[in-house]
């Protein structure tokens, strides 16, 4: 890959991001710096909520369509890695998509890709289902490659609409709209674990995990990520599957944050992709 489409930056912040007057700035500083770039920076803090923390983000800037696109690789049974999934598809980079079944593999939410339904929802009394309260939203990839975050429809409204390229449907929705949706009273949600999740702002579409459940990351509840996500400059925002699947993976350098799981990357069932058109 040549080395312009990619701008690679670690920070060490010292300071909390909400107390920058642009909340706004930060995604779309990063990307108008580079705008034809993939942009990748590593922020380690010890003062984001009183902990430890490792955030990755990589960034695209909404003007660069023509150079860049989002799309999903998947395996309807089996688990993969989310690098395998990366490296097959020649992905510039990847982090893990949405929740899935341990035991045997395939999605549990609904999630189509070109028009053919690869899994619908999960059944009732699946060991690895997500319950409904946190499956509030989705991600919908247009087929002119817009991006789109949204509260979640209907599977019957995605089956039978024919403008979209892939849907996943997922959660909590985070943000729309640069206002915090309301988020399920639980574990889940309140405990601090590491967290995947895809967020836009005016002028970026930006790919974070926040690492945890180590001394080095102690990893966010979701009502942290979604102040974060705000003072970075997030508009709408969306979480992935976490815990020991969160997952990072550049291209030429590998897998940047640091998977929780003792035995490293967890397989998945879906990864979402950024590809060089």
């Amino acid at each position: 890959m040549p080395k312009k489409f990619f701008a690679i930056t670690v920070l060490v912040f010292v300071t909390v991001l909400s107390g920058c007057e642009k909340k706004q700035s930060y995604l779309d500083q990063l990307t108008d710096s580079a705008a034809d770039s993939l942009n990748f920076v590593q922020i380690k803090t010890d003062t984001f909520f009183n902990s430890k923390q490792i955030i990755s983000i990589v960034a695209i800037s909404q003007n660069s369509r023509d150079k860049f696109s989002l799309n999903f690789a998947y395996n309807r049974s089996a688990l993969q890695p989310t690098s395998s999934f990366a490296q097959e598809a020649n992905a510039l980079a990847a982090i893990n998509g949405g929740f899935f079944n341990m035991d045997s593999g395939g999605n549990v939410t609904y999630f189509e890709v070109n028009d053919s339904v690869i899994s619908r929802r999960r059944m009732p009394k699946l060991k690895w289902g997500i319950e409904d309260s946190i499956m509030t939203g989705a991600i919908v990839i247009k087929d002119d490659f817009d991006v789109v975050i949204e509260p979640v429809k209907s599977a019957a409204y995605y089956e039978a609409s024919q403008a979209e390229s892939a849907v996943l449907v997922t959660g909590p929705l985070l943000l729309l709209q640069s206002q915090k949706k309301k988020l399920p009273n639980m574990k889940f949600t309140n405990n601090r674990h590491p967290r995947t999740c895809l967020c836009e702002s005016e002028a970026s579409i930006a790919l974070i995990t926040i690492d945890g459940r180590s001394a080095q990351a102690a990893g966010m509840s979701l009502q942290e990520l979604q102040s974060f996500l705000l003072d970075i400059g997030c508009i709408d925002a969306i979480n992935f599957d976490g815990g020991g699947s969160t997952t990072m993976w550049l291209q030429e350098v590998g897998i940047v944050n640091n998977p929780s799981d003792k035995t490293g990357e967890r397989p998945v069932a879906n990864t979402l992709l950024i590809m060089k058109k």
